[in-house]
């Protein structure tokens, strides 16, 4: 059984060192090397190539803000920032009408319990990109809680829901003030993407996960495939400091299992030695769990129509496209 660190507001005791790395040189290009994407083995900021997990950790963050960048192996070594978030006061946002085909994501909610996560958090960020995109004011502040979470926003586009961009966090930040910077983050400085444009809204998904449950485990594998996220803290061959994570959803889409998981985070954390199970067993591994939620572009459009001027929004509707 795991030892449990934190939950939900509580998770910020455990956020100052668990991603921060200083930025390094990119290897080989997207969609590349091992089975986690590209770069096996080598840590950037972000360049991790395919629909994995979480990626890359940078110290680069906006005030003192652990980020780690895009979907794939997190890698690098360990450093320790603080983080704190202020948020400006609740608002106008409503969260009803939304469209009854919005999911939750793989690994959403908690033993049952209400979830955290909703659709609104998505169109908010769909709102923050718009906003930006076509320099209008910054949407007004929503409604739903901004209680502190570690979060990560991804951005997927096209029918096969190509990745396009996903930064978070695992220092927790209230969510008002982080969904608006994660938003922007993901989708402008993701490096292994350009800036996104106006053209590519309509083709857009956005998913919003917030972090929760973390505990540390004595054994690497005391987790469940498709249940928990895991972040993996190990000794490279140079005695380096390293760590790596995918979220909840990765090893089930990918169909790993535990050995074939904890391998690829290795790969993706820079250990290039052969991988033996005495050296496995050497590993610190923290499991997390998430809740997911992920809206379309069409569903984002359907719930602004409705409440266009019930929230007194200043700029135009955006244009519907259906995506391709």
């Amino acid at each position: 059984m795991g030892r449990k660190r934190c939950v939900g507001a509580d998770c910020s005791k455990m956020a100052a060192g668990c991603c921060g790395v200083k930025k390094q040189k990119l290897s080989g290009s997207p969609g590349s090397g091992g089975p986690g994407g590209a770069g096996s083995g080598v840590a950037g900021t972000g360049h991790c190539g395919s629909d994995l997990g979480i990626g890359s950790s940078s110290t680069v963050a906006s005030g003192s803000v652990n980020r780690v960048n895009g979907l794939g192996g997190l890698g690098g070594s360990s450093s320790t920032n603080s983080t704190n978030a202020l948020s400006p006061t609740p608002g106008a946002y409503n969260s009803t009408g939304l469209s009854p085909n919005l999911s939750p994501g793989s690994g959403s909610g908690s033993g049952g319990r209400k979830m955290v996560v909703s659709a609104e958090m998505c169109c908010f960020c769909f709102d923050v990109l718009y906003c930006h995109l076509y320099n209008y004011q910054a949407p007004r502040t929503p409604r739903f809680t901004n209680d502190p979470y570690p979060l990560f926003v991804t951005w997927k586009i096209g029918r096969d829901k190509r990745l396009r961009g996903c930064i978070g966090t695992f220092s927790a930040m209230n969510l008002h003030s982080g969904l608006r910077e994660y938003t922007l983050t993901s989708a402008l400085k993701d490096s292994r993407f350009p800036p996104m444009t106006r053209d590519e809204l309509p083709r857009l998904f956005c998913s919003v996960s917030l972090l929760t449950n973390f505990e540390d485990v004595g054994d690497y594998l005391d987790w469940e495939v498709g249940v928990h996220g895991i972040r993996i803290e190990f000794f490279n061959e140079k005695g380096s400091k390293r760590t790596a994570t995918y979220l909840p959803e990765v090893a089930k889409e990918q169909g790993w299992d535990h050995i074939q998981t904890i391998d690829s985070l290795l790969r993706k954390g820079g250990y290039k030695a052969p991988i033996t199970n005495d050296f496995r067993k050497t590993i610190k591994l923290t499991r997390y769990r998430s809740e997911k939620m992920t809206m379309s572009y069409a569903e984002y459009i359907g719930h602004r129509q409705h409440h266009h001027y019930q929230n007194g929004i200043g700029h135009p509707l955006p244009p519907y496209n259906h995506y391709s």
